[in-house]
């Protein structure tokens, strides 16, 4: 019997396997290929890591270094971010706030 995953658990999956689709199948990517993939997986974000000053405050707030390839870890804090901007501007009920923070 196949195992059905919910819908949670498919975009977990998704977002794994672009990751890594995007990096070559690597452990990490470069700024290219980061802002390649996001074009294609993210394109309501996308806009924001167009130009080298966006990219940059991008990278910087993923805690990558100048230089330094981006991992899936860094990635995942990202993923992090816009989860609870997107929670924050979908809620209807102003009272419910969403306070996760990648540790």
């Amino acid at each position: 019997m196949a195992t059905k995953y919910s819908d949670l658990e498919l975009a977990i999956n998704t977002l794994v396997t672009e990751f890594h689709k995007s990096a070559d199948g690597g452990p990490t990517m470069n700024t290219t290929q980061f802002q390649t993939m996001i074009s294609k997986q993210m394109p309501g974000f996308a806009k924001t890591v167009e130009s080298e000053e966006g990219l940059s405050k991008v990278l910087q707030q993923m805690g990558v270094e100048s230089g330094q390839n981006i991992s899936f870890e860094n990635f995942w804090s990202l993923i992090n971010k816009q989860a609870v901007q997107m929670f924050g501007a979908s809620q209807k009920d102003k009272s419910v706030k969403c306070t996760c923070l990648l540790q």
